[in-house]
C-alpha cells in the first residue's frame, strides 16, 4: 500500500472514530465488499477494539425484533450511550443487497448523531447473519460506539450463530409463535442468556413465560452459572425495556466478574480467524488451481481410486506448495 493511500486510511478511520457516520459506513462497506484494502482496515482498527458491549438480538419472525431494537436504541440513547445496530436481513434474489434495508421501524433515529444503523444482506449464509458481520462489529467497536446490537434475519431454527458473536443474546418471543416445546426444538433453549416474552398484552403472554420458565428448569447448569431471566415488554408501547436493559447489564457484570466474557470474546475471534483461514483457502483453490484439480480429485474419489481423505490431504499439500 502506497504511503498516500496509507494516510487516506488512517484518516478514516480517525474520522469513524471521531463519529462521522460516513467513514464509519465507508469501512463497512470496504467489509462487505471484501476489498483488497480489507487487511489493513482490519490492522488499523485491531488497536482500537475491544469497548463495545455486543448484544444479539434474536427470534422468530413476528415476535417484534425490529420494534424491540428501536425501543431499546431510544433506550440506551436516555441512557448517554452511544449505540450501533447491524440488521441483518434476507439477501434480494436480484441484486444481493437487504431487502429490508429502509429499516422503517427505526426511522425515528435517523438523525441521532450517536446512533448508527446498517443493513446487512445475509447473501444466503445460515445462522442469520451475514458472512462480514464479526467484521462489521469489529468496526463499529473501534469507532467508539458503547453498545453494538445485532439483529438476526429470523428464519427461525437456524439463527443460532449469534450467540457466537454476541457477549449478551437477547432471545424474543411472543404469544402464538408456538409453545415452550418448539423453542426448545428452534435451540433457543440453548443460547438465550436474557428471555423476552414481547407482545405481553395479548393474551397467553403469562403462559409463554411459564412454559419457558419451565423448561429452563430443566436444563442442568452447573454451580454458580447464569440463570436466564424471563421478562415481558410491550415493545411497542415501550414497556418493560428498563428491564431488559438491567438484565443485559446484570449479565455483562457476571461476565465480566466470572472471567467468561474473555472466554466469549476468545471463542468469538478464533471462530472468526478459522473463517478467514477457510475462505482463503477456498479462495486459493479456485484462483490458483483452478476447478479442473478438486473436480480430478472428486472424480478419483467416485472411481475408488482415492478416499476423500486422501483427497484432502493431497489437495491441502498442493495449496501449501504455492
Amino acid at each position: 500500500m502506497s504511503r498516500r493511500a496509507e494516510q487516506d486510511l488512517e484518516g478514516l478511520v480517525a474520522r469513524a472514530r471521531a463519529g462521522e457516520a460516513r467513514s464509519v459506513a465507508r469501512l463497512i462497506s470496504l467489509v462487505e465488499d471484501e476489498s483488497p484494502r480489507l487487511r489493513e482496515v482490519m490492522a488499523a482498527l485491531a488497536p482500537h477494539t475491544g469497548g463495545a458491549q455486543v448484544v444479539g438480538i434474536t427470534g422468530s419472525p413476528g415476535v417484534g425484533k425490529s420494534t424491540t431494537t428501536s425501543a431499546l436504541v431510544r433506550e440506551l440513547r436516555a441512557a448517554g450511550k452511544r449505540v450501533g445496530v447491524l440488521a441483518v436481513d434476507p439477501s434480494s434474489p436480484f441484486s444481493g443487497g437487504a431487502l429490508l434495508g429502509d429499516r422503517v421501524r427505526m426511522q425515528d433515529h435517523a438523525s441521532d448523531d450517536g446512533v448508527y444503523i446498517r443493513s446487512m444482506a445475509a447473501r444466503g449464509h445460515l445462522g442469520g447473519l451475514a458472512w462480514s458481520t464479526p467484521q462489521a462489529i469489529r468496526v463499529l467497536d473501534a469507532a467508539g460506539y458503547d453498545v453494538v446490537l445485532v439483529e438476526t434475519v429470523g428464519v427461525g431454527q437456524s439463527e443460532v450463530d449469534v450467540a457466537a458473536q454476541a457477549d449478551t443474546t437477547l432471545v424474543l418471543l411472543a404469544p402464538g409463535m408456538g409453545d415452550g416445546i418448539q423453542a426448545a426444538k428452534a435451540g433457543i433453549l440453548e443460547i438465550g442468556d436474557v428471555y423476552v416474552v414481547n407482545k405481553a398484552d395479548r393474551d397467553g403472554a403469562d403462559q409463554v413465560r411459564r412454559d419457558l420458565r419451565s423448561m429452563l428448569a430443566l436444563g442442568e447448569r452447573a454451580e454458580g452459572a447464569w440463570q436466564p431471566p424471563v421478562l415481558a415488554t410491550v415493545a411497542q408501547a415501550g414497556t418493560g425495556l428498563a428491564e431488559v436493559l438491567g438484565a443485559i447489564d446484570e449479565h455483562h457484570a457476571w461476565l465480566d466478574a466470572t472471567g467468561e466474557l474473555a472466554r466469549r470474546r476468545t471463542r468469538r475471534a478464533r471462530s472468526e480467524i478459522e473463517a478467514i483461514a477457510v475462505t482463503a483457502l477456498r479462495s486459493r483453490w479456485a484462483g490458483v488451481h483452478g476447478r479442473s484439480e478438486l473436480d480430478g480429485l472428486a472424480a478419483r474419489v467416485v472411481a475408488g481410486e482415492c478416499d476423500p481423505y486422501a483427497a484432502a490431504d493431497e489437495l491441502l499439500a498442493a495449496s501449501e506448495d504455492t
